[in-house]
């Protein structure tokens, strides 16, 4: 082999590695990435959270004011209290009328006003 060719295929060893390193180094802030996906989840979370929560406060004779709403992968946790049984029916339904919405934990309790 003569010395032109080795130093041709040598020159494209290095460029192959250069673009297989630059390429991995590139991928390392993707989305993929566990801590990306764990932001984005996290987000996803709060904004249905937050849609529920509008939903919520926007329900005819539903008073809202004492309910705290969690949201983990479509899963959503009503916490809290109302000041009736028919509040805790109207809540669920509310909650359950939302996209992405997927079930809901209903833990309210019964709180008669002024107690």
């Amino acid at each position: 082999m003569n010395a032109t060719r080795m130093i041709k295929l040598a020159s494209g060893a290095l460029i192959a590695l250069a673009s297989v390193l630059a390429y991995a180094q590139s991928s390392e802030g993707d989305a993929t990435t566990p801590a990306a996906s764990a932001k984005s989840t996290k987000a996803e979370n709060h904004a249905l959270g937050k849609k529920v929560r509008a939903a919520l406060t926007k329900t005819k004779d539903l008073h809202a004011e004492n309910i705290t709403v969690k949201a983990h992968g479509g899963t959503v946790s009503l916490d809290g209290t109302v000041p009736d049984a028919s509040q805790i029916d109207l809540a669920t339904t509310a909650a359950k009328g939302v996209a992405g919405v997927t079930s809901v934990e209903n833990h309210l309790t019964i709180k008669e006003p002024g107690q």
